[in-house]
């Protein structure tokens, strides 16, 4: 009968612990929806989820980059805004991985914590592929809670000088070849 009190008391204890760990509520992965090169994300939390973490997945395709190009680059940057640092959210990393083998990128810089957090990334020389931006963080209180960012991919366009050179050089190769050609005839 001792014995199976305490048995009891060990699941009893056991399970309350298990339920008052931190539980991940992020909506994990999601498509995000570029116009161009350039879109929008984030994610809202509903109230009464005090303690718990969240790791969002936003993911993206880089397109193929001209011949000759150095790559992609991605600009991100997302934030949180809330009354105090006692409430709302925390964003603890904003992070960019290679869809294949999960593999990490770079890691984002935080400018600001605190009742308002900033973080912002960048990664260039990027090669054709999928990716995704990771967020992570903990809602600090059981109010309702939000985050929100913008990402941008730019591929470099060659300088008007680069133009500027290959034109030349196509100018004097047609020089070349018509003056070659008018020694020929005569």
């Amino acid at each position: 009968m001792k014995r199976s009190l305490i048995a009891a008391a060990v699941v009893a204890v056991a399970s309350f612990g298990s339920s008052a760990m931190a539980q991940n509520i992020g909506s994990g992965s999601q498509a995000l929806d570029l116009v161009g090169t350039s879109g929008f994300f984030g994610d809202a939390f509903a109230q009464n989820n005090g303690g718990a973490s969240f790791a969002d997945r936003f993911t993206f395709a880089v397109p193929t980059a001209q011949e000759g190009s150095p790559g992609t680059t991605v600009n991100a940057i997302v934030s949180s805004i809330t009354g105090a640092t006692e409430t709302g959210l925390d964003i603890t990393a904003l992070s960019l991985y290679s869809a294949t083998g999960n593999t990490l990128v770079t890691r984002g810089t935080a400018l600001q914590s605190g009742a308002i957090d900033v973080w912002t990334l960048t990664s260039t020389g990027l090669d054709a592929g999928n990716y995704y931006l990771q967020v992570s963080g903990n809602l600090n209180s059981s109010g309702s809670a939000a985050f929100g960012g913008a990402v941008a991919l730019t591929t470099p366009v060659p300088e008007p000088e680069t133009y500027g050179l290959m034109l030349g050089g196509l100018g004097v190769l047609g020089f070349l070849a018509r003056r070659r050609k008018g020694g020929k005839q005569a």
